[in-house]
């Protein structure tokens, strides 16, 4: 199990899954902002392109921490709809996702998140749903 203190907040990730393999690394958060970024490098489809699918889980990974956090200990965050446009390519470098709560509420949270590349130019722009629910037991 990984432990990751986010601005003193642990979220508890079980080790080898996607956002660790795709090497995400979330490096700054408040409640009106979560900042993480992720290698080109190890995420490129067959073009040598950063992948669109990479943009997505990267998003996703830091849309549904945002909206834990947010929801609290008690509750579970359930992702309903991801909408990608994706606008430039990258070849290389780091991009950094910059995830903004466009609403949060008591059972649903949305959340847009701004990629972008080594330049600061916008590579692609999410918008992620998540329900928000009781935990289930144990």
């Amino acid at each position: 199990m990984v432990r990751m203190d986010v601005a003193g907040h642990m979220i508890e990730v079980p080790e080898g899954q996607l956002p660790e393999r795709m090497g995400i690394e979330i490096i700054d958060w408040t409640p009106e902002r979560m900042v993480a970024t992720m290698p080109v490098a190890g995420n490129l489809q067959p073009y040598g392109l950063l992948h669109g699918g990479a943009s997505c889980v990267l998003a996703e990974t830091v849309g549904s921490t945002a909206a834990a956090i947010h929801a609290g200990q008690d509750r579970a965050v359930i992702g309903l709809e991801i909408n990608a446009t994706h606008h430039r390519a990258a070849r290389s470098g780091t991009v950094t996702a910059v995830c903004t709560p466009l609403h949060a509420g008591n059972t649903v949270a949305t959340y847009q998140i701004v990629i972008s590349d080594d330049d600061e130019r916008r590579i692609c722009t999410v918008r992620l749903t998540c329900l928000i629910r009781s935990a289930p037991p144990g």
